[in-house]
């Protein structure tokens, strides 16, 4: 069977959320909708193959600039994540990243969304994405 290894972009941020006569900060992590390919449509966190030499955080750095003309800093590994698809075994860092400057502009994607911990299983996430959720949710309390 075919791998293919890539990091994944865990995009963190805190946000000032109104509740009525007060305000709460809230955290929210960045997931992207494929436009393409045969999971087209699916929900994921963003990133992409590692090229020959690069660790999976330099990866994550040069995959966020070229998808998100964005710059990020890889702050830590929060997961490895393996499955199998019917074509290919997938191995997936998932790096807990902040962003260092840059809007985030979709070049690559269809949609985007924040999600918070209460909206974290909105979103139709790709399969191998749905096993890093848990540790997400931990991140986002």
């Amino acid at each position: 069977m075919k791998q293919v290894t890539v990091s994944g972009a865990i995009i963190l941020r805190t946000r000032e959320v109104s509740t009525g006569s007060t305000s709460v900060l809230q955290k929210e992590i960045f997931a992207t909708q494929r436009g393409y390919g045969d999971y087209k449509d699916g929900w994921e966190i963003p990133g992409g193959k590692l090229e020959l030499g690069e660790t999976p955080q330099q990866c994550i750095e040069r995959e966020i600039r070229e998808e998100l003309a964005t710059e990020v800093k890889a702050e830590r590994v929060l997961g490895v994540v393996d499955y199998d698809y019917p074509t290919f075994h997938l191995t997936m860092h998932c790096i807990l990243c902040t962003i260092v400057s840059g809007e985030l502009k979709l070049l690559e994607h269809e949609a985007a969304r924040w999600l918070s911990k209460e909206t974290l299983r909105s979103v139709d996430w790709l399969p191998a994405d749905q096993l890093i959720l848990d540790k997400i949710e931990e991140i986002l309390k």
